[in-house]
């Protein structure tokens, strides 16, 4: 069976747009351009990777502390004697489970704002540098 060659590997821009020689167009600038552009969607789509990696783990260690916890309490509530002791008991645990679900759910919550705050970051620099790129390229064009 024959081994499927894609087409577009060889493509070559530069060697492409340097055929149709079109005056005043660099060529190499716009190639190195979008090469800037695909390093940083890369490095963005690195942060973001490891930014979630790092969401997905912390999420386990809450479900593993959680687990551990709830076995803690069902062993108190058990251990406990009279009902009235078991329901006082029971809403202690509640409050405590509540409040530390929403100190972890905040945590998680600025983890995600952090990662996506870097991720944006890279990107809109690019923008940034992109548009002084392209205000560079119209003034050389003028003179």
């Amino acid at each position: 069976m024959a081994e499927f060659k894609n087409p577009f590997m060889d493509f070559d821009v530069q060697k492409m747009m340097g055929e149709f020689k079109i005056p005043n167009v660099d060529v190499d600038g716009i190639v190195a351009a979008h090469k800037k552009n695909f390093d940083a969607i890369a490095q963005a789509n690195q942060i973001a990777a490891e930014g979630m990696q790092a969401i997905m783990k912390r999420q386990s260690e809450i479900a593993q502390a959680a687990i551990v916890e709830v076995q803690s309490n069902l062993q108190a509530i058990a251990t406990q004697g009279a009902p009235e002791e078991k329901l006082a008991q029971q809403a202690s645990i509640a409050k405590s489970t509540l409040e530390q679900a929403l100190g972890n759910l905040k945590e998680l919550q600025e983890m995600v704002a952090k990662s996506n705050a870097e991720a944006s970051g890279i990107i809109n620099k690019r923008i940034m540098e992109s548009l002084d790129e392209v205000k560079t390229a119209i003034e050389k064009t003028k003179s």
